[in-house]
């Protein structure tokens, strides 16, 4: 079996897939910046560092078999808040990678490269990536195809549903967020409506990486379960949570991005068969709220963007929040004083 190094897998899709990693016989290593914790407590080796830091992160790369680069800015409006460091974190580290490491390497790019198109996508479709975010996801793409050919790159859906556990929540995404509107506030504010998303459980994503982190399939493939339209969306949380209102709010086509994936490769090539529903992720954040088991749902580290604006926005904050985040800026910011993160 393989020595694994997960970057970033102390994150939403990290840890269950560290558990499934080791379930399948790996000896595993998690390296991570702990950006949106303040706590590792898996019972896992654990390093904390930056992907940034080339010194701390290459005698892991030295040790390992394989890595699964997690490790990233994640999200549209995450990513453009400061679009150099993305570029640094989801480029340039890459880039780096790819020079230094020989091993087997898995990297989740996201479906959301497609941008806006009628017809169902598959790998081979025009890309026309719409933000900051999945133009810096196909330039990685593309420095991995080039450079590391024999790479596994997954374009997970959008994501939806718990991890394990340590897991992070994530109150950001579609299916997450409708399911906590539904419970919370009783209405669902849906825009447009028609326009459809490719949907994974973000347990999924293990399902499909671990299998092949020690064998040699490569390529692009598209990750995902479903594509469902938002409105059809929200009918289905309505239904499975209890009453809430839909209501439909008009806005221009180029506002909202709409994709049908076909994840028919993934199926034929790398033997992927989803073990978790959409249904699934709906049910587990109701019963997440229902059982009061997140005090405050409202948080700042269940965002990646409300997360990293203090990080790299604080001018955005009000002066209460910036003074109680100032702590956390202190810890992360690097010796110039840029933040940094995984």
């Amino acid at each position: 079996m393989a020595r694994v190094l997960i970057t970033g897998g102390a994150g939403y899709v990290g840890g269950w897939l560290t558990d499934r990693a080791i379930e399948a016989g790996h000896e595993v290593r998690v390296y991570d910046l702990l950006l949106y914790e303040d706590r590792y407590l898996k019972e896992v080796p654990f390093f904390a560092g930056d992907v940034l830091d080339y010194d701390r992160l290459r005698p892991h790369l030295d040790w390992a078999d394989a890595c699964v680069y997690l490790a990233g800015l994640v999200g549209d409006p995450a990513c453009a808040l400061d679009p150099s460091l993305t570029n640094k974190i989801n480029l340039d580290s890459v880039r780096w990678l790819c020079e230094r490491f020989d091993g087997r390497i898995v990297f989740p790019s996201t479906c959301s490269v497609y941008g806006a198109e009628e017809n169902e996508l598959d790998e081979g479709s025009p890309t026309n990536p719409l933000s900051l975010y999945a133009q810096s996801k196909l330039d990685a793409e593309a420095i991995i195809t080039e450079r590391r050919p024999d790479s596994l790159i997954l374009r997970l859906a959008t994501l939806a549903g718990l991890g394990d556990t340590y897991s992070r929540i994530r109150l950001d995404l579609v299916v997450n967020l409708l399911v906590v509107r539904a419970r919370l506030i009783g209405e669902l504010e849906v825009f447009g409506g028609n326009q459809y998303r490719p949907l994974l459980h973000v347990r999924d994503v293990a399902t499909a990486a671990v299998p092949h982190i020690d064998t040699d399939v490569s390529g692009i493939y598209n990750l995902g379960t479903e594509n469902v339209t938002i409105l059809e969306l929200a009918r289905r949380v309505v239904d499975r949570v209890g009453r809430a209102e839909i209501r439909v709010v008009d806005v221009p086509f180029q506002d909202t991005r709409n994709y049908r994936v076909s994840f028919r490769r993934a199926k034929e090539s790398l033997g992927f068969a989803a073990q978790h529903s959409i249904d699934d992720a709906i049910d587990e954040i109701a019963e997440l709220i229902d059982a009061g088991r997140v005090k405050d749902l409202s948080m700042a580290q269940f965002s990646n963007l409300e997360a990293l604006r203090p990080y790299l926005r604080p001018e955005a904050i009000p002066f209460g929040r910036e003074v109680r985040n100032a702590h956390m800026l202190a810890r992360h910011a690097s010796p110039a004083g840029a933040p940094v993160t995984a």
